[in-house]
């Protein structure tokens, strides 16, 4: 089974999660880059309302074929309680159908569970079939704990059955 970690991340902690995953489970990674200037305080709370909006956004790479995948882990940070739109935007981008998608946030405080499940409802219209999710919070954590976080979710589920 070949195994795709695929993330946006805007402040490091998805992918430091992201990277983990990978080196854990032996998978390939692909960064989403979002092409928008989102630096500064308000830009950030534009972003915020583009999220709650679930506006699409220029990314890079604008679409990745799966064909080669079996599984593909998604991740994106939550922002007003939703998924960034870099992720919003792949998800429509892309073709999920046939594949079984595993979907992870990483969150401050709250709003993980609104994220996923709206990412959860996107894949499935598009056809993938989301197996699993799973958020990590992220406030006040180290790089390390961030890691340690993400060990212990793989080693606490059956993640590991579905990357190995």
């Amino acid at each position: 089974m070949k195994t795709l970690i695929v993330y946006f991340s805007s402040g490091g902690s998805t992918k430091i999660v992201s990277r983990t995953l990978s080196m854990n489970l032996k998978a390939d990674i692909i960064e989403i880059k979002d092409l928008k200037d989102r630096k500064g305080f308000g830009k950030r709370l534009l972003s915020s309302i583009e999220a709650f909006r679930e506006s699409k956004t220029k990314i890079s790479p604008e679409k990745i074929d799966f064909t080669d995948y079996d599984l593909i882990y998604l991740g994106t940070p939550t922002w007003a309680n939703n998924p960034a739109p870099a992720i919003i935007t792949l998800v429509d981008n892309c073709d999920w159908k046939g594949k079984d998608v595993i979907i992870f946030t990483t969150l401050t405080n709250s709003g993980g569970d609104s994220a996923l499940e709206r990412l959860e409802e996107k894949v499935s219209l598009r056809g993938g079939r989301v197996i699993k999710s799973f958020s990590i919070i992220t406030k006040d954590k180290t790089p390390e704990d961030l890691i340690n976080d993400t060990e212990a979710a793989i080693n606490a589920s059956d993640l590991k059955m579905y990357g190995v």
